[in-house]
């Protein structure tokens, strides 16, 4: 169930769902008794409720004829798809080639590409069966790891401690 009040101290409407203890005015905040509020429509339908809410509104501002005219809120909603510019058109009329764009947002959400560079080189020592330094170079690769960084990295992690290297092949510590 869907109820539409109305606040006694500020004059606000809005839609309660179901039948709460109490309620909070979202305009100053007061709290209220669901039960004591004055309930202006009560629906099972949301949409209904969202379309009787905004005729009142609209009835306070003087506006009932026009709101009268307007398409109900499940037909608008369906319309906004349509309406006004893609995120393509914007993107081209800006410049900015809209596949570019498609291949870097499917690049950032995609499996280990959001890995940090060191966590990839790691990953490539631990997963490669003979991490040699072309091996492991190959692997970061795939995850647009450059390859200098790999090879300062290993060298680095060498020094550390933390890999060891032995006859060209690498092996975590």
């Amino acid at each position: 169930m869907y109820a539409v009040v109305g606040c006694s101290d500020c004059h606000a409407l809005w839609i309660v769902e179901g039948a709460p203890e109490t309620t909070a005015c979202p305009r100053c905040a007061s709290r209220h008794r669901f039960e004591r509020l004055k309930k202006f429509h009560t629906t099972d339908d949301r949409d209904e409720a969202r379309g009787a809410r905004a005729a009142m509104l609209a009835e306070r501002q003087g506006q009932g004829d026009a709101f009268a005219d307007l398409a109900p809120f499940d037909a608008m909603e369906a319309d906004l798809e349509t309406v006004g510019t893609s995120d393509a058109e914007y993107l081209a009329g800006s410049g900015i080639d809209p596949d570019a764009v498609a291949e870097a947002g499917e690049r950032a959400t995609e499996g280990p590409s959001t890995k940090g560079r060191r966590a990839v080189l790691f990953e490539a020592l631990d997963r490669l069966d003979a991490p040699d330094e072309a091996a492991v170079v190959d692997y970061a690769a795939e995850y647009g790891v450059p390859g200098d960084y790999v090879r300062a990295g290993l060298e680095k992690l060498v020094r550390a401690g933390e890999v060891s290297e032995n006859g060209g092949t690498y092996r975590r510590l």
